[in-house]
C-alpha cells in the first residue's frame, strides 16, 4: 500500500468536516415589518422547492390568516397534527415539538415565532 500524501490526508479531513458541518441543524427565519408582508408566502414557497427537489418537508404549524393564495401552498405537503390546549373556555392550537422530533423531518415550518 503506497503511504498517502499530506495534501491527500488534507483532502479526507477537509470531506468529511464538510460533511459533519452539513448534518447539524440550521435555523432560517423569514422576518417582515407587518402582517400580510409576505413572510408565509415566501416561507412556503422556498420550502415547495425544497421539497420538489427531494427534502422531506413538513409543515409544523401554519397560520392560516384566511389568505386563500398563501393556504394554496400548503397543497401536498405532510403536516404535524397540533396539540390542542383548552384555555379560558377556548381551545388554542400550537406546535407541537414531541410529535415533531419523532417524525425526524429534514426541514420543519413553524409559522409565528410564539409558537
Amino acid at each position: 500500500m503506497q503511504r498517502q500524501s499530506p495534501e491527500q490526508i488534507l483532502k479526507k479531513l477537509e470531506v468529511k468536516a464538510k460533511e459533519e458541518k452539513n448534518k447539524l441543524a440550521k435555523l432560517k427565519i423569514f422576518l417582515g415589518y407587518a402582517a400580510g408582508s409576505g413572510k408565509t408566502y415566501a416561507m412556503l414557497s422556498e420550502a415547495r422547492t425544497l421539497r420538489d427537489n427531494g427534502v422531506d418537508v413538513v409543515l409544523g404549524y401554519i397560520e392560516p390568516h384566511d389568505r386563500p393564495e398563501t393556504m394554496a401552498l400548503t397543497q401536498g405537503f405532510e403536516s404535524i397534527a397540533n396539540l390542542e390546549i383548552p384555555y379560558k373556555n377556548i381551545v388554542l392550537k400550537e406546535f407541537d415539538l414531541d410529535a415533531t422530533l419523532k417524525r425526524k423531518p429534514a426541514l420543519v415550518l413553524v409559522d409565528e415565532l410564539a409558537h
